[in-house]
């Protein structure tokens, strides 16, 4: 059985996280969505904490071992100060933890030391498109073989920080198989569209458009070398960061709102003792608590190799997509018409809760 009780580094990593959450990250987030962009301090300041190098062995350049259950923890507290923050800053896991589940030795040699070693960089990975089906098993962008060489050909969408990005990790259909490569910024035939997109929430974190046309890459960049990899254990551990970023977005939106109703009084009563309100906040409470058990329990789960960890680490994303909507929607409800105005955080949380369902891949942990 998963001990519910964090172990004392991890309490030391979540007391951290929650510090930097609560005193860096949320008192900034609301300019930072308005002004489109992070403080680059803050970006670095969440790297130096080290949440991602204390997941990669000493080997290759950090200082612990892979946990799903601890990647956990940290991603909820942090979410909990602002989405697009933590995104910013676990961008780069979009490219190491990948290399780390599924590269080559060689793979994790060349290519972790020089990110996990050094300050905030924005590596990151391509694998959203655009289609209203857009599946992770059924990609429309295509790799093909071709003598030594893979030649890459698509669309992606939402690459957090792909104009400035050292090198991503590109997924594409290869022989009807989900295959991630490795592709250097300076590859030909890689374009990145000029200015980021315009989502309708995360207006701080800049994300892009990439095209692929004819890009080529040696057979050594295929994740897993030759023989290639797994897709289901990258889309896992992305699954289960999300829905855990996910409690943390419902979080905030949740304590705020009844903090807000405990204080607020309407007619001479407080609007937390209105029935209604009352039964909303403890339904929220209930499938905020009932998500980070699903989420704790997948982490654990893909932590120790259980038969069945990747199908929990599914439903609890699925889960969380719907938890987070209906959280963030009811605290916007809860402040009534204070909750329309962007002055209050709760609409850039039901904005972000809304942006869940399309995510997968946005985050791994």
């Amino acid at each position: 059985m998963y001990s519910f009780e964090p172990t004392e580094e991890q309490q030391m990593l979540i007391d951290a996280v929650s510090r930097f959450a609560a005193n860096d990250l949320r008192p900034v987030a609301h300019d930072a969505e308005e002004e489109g962009k992070l403080p680059p301090k803050i970006v670095s300041k969440g790297w130096e904490m080290g949440v991602l190098q204390a997941s990669i062995p000493e080997a290759y350049g950090g200082f612990g071992e892979r946990s799903a259950v601890t990647s956990v923890l940290a991603a909820e507290e942090m979410a909990f100060g602002d989405l697009a923050g933590t995104l910013a800053v676990m961008t780069p896991s979009l490219f190491v933890t990948p290399i780390l589940l599924a590269g080559t030795e060689e793979q994790k040699q060349q290519y972790i030391p020089p990110v996990i070693e050094a300050d905030w960089q924005p590596y990151t990975a391509a694998l959203i498109e655009y289609a209203f089906d857009f599946d992770a098993l059924d990609l429309k962008t295509t790799a093909t073989a071709d003598g030594d060489d893979y030649v890459l050909d698509g669309e992606k969408a939402f690459v957090p920080y792909a104009k400035e990005a050292k090198a991503m990790i590109v997924y594409a259909s290869l022989d009807g198989q989900t295959q991630g490569f490795i592709v250097p910024k300076t590859v030909t035939g890689l374009t990145v569209q000029e200015e980021p997109e315009k989502l309708m929430s995360l207006k701080a974190l800049p994300t892009y458009r990439v095209k692929l046309e004819g890009v080529r890459v040696p057979k050594s960049n295929r994740l897993g070398g030759e023989a290639g990899h797994d897709i289901q254990p990258i889309l896992a551990a992305s699954w289960v960061t999300l829905a855990a970023l996910a409690v943390g977005v419902a979080r905030a939106a949740f304590e705020y709102s009844r903090d807000y109703a405990k204080e607020r009084e309407v007619f001479g009563v407080k609007v937390a003792q209105k029935q209604a309100i009352a039964f909303m906040l403890a339904e929220m409470a209930t499938e905020i608590e009932a998500i980070r058990m699903l989420a704790w329990e997948a982490a654990w789960k893909l932590d120790t190799g259980a038969q069945d960890g990747y199908q929990s680490a599914y439903l609890a994303y699925m889960g969380a997509v719907d938890m987070v909507m209906m959280v963030t929607d009811r605290a916007v409800q809860i402040l009534g018409g204070y909750g329309y105005i962007r002055e209050y955080p709760v609409e850039m949380w039901m904005r972000n809760g809304r942006g869940f369902a399309a995510f997968t891949g946005l985050a791994i942990g």
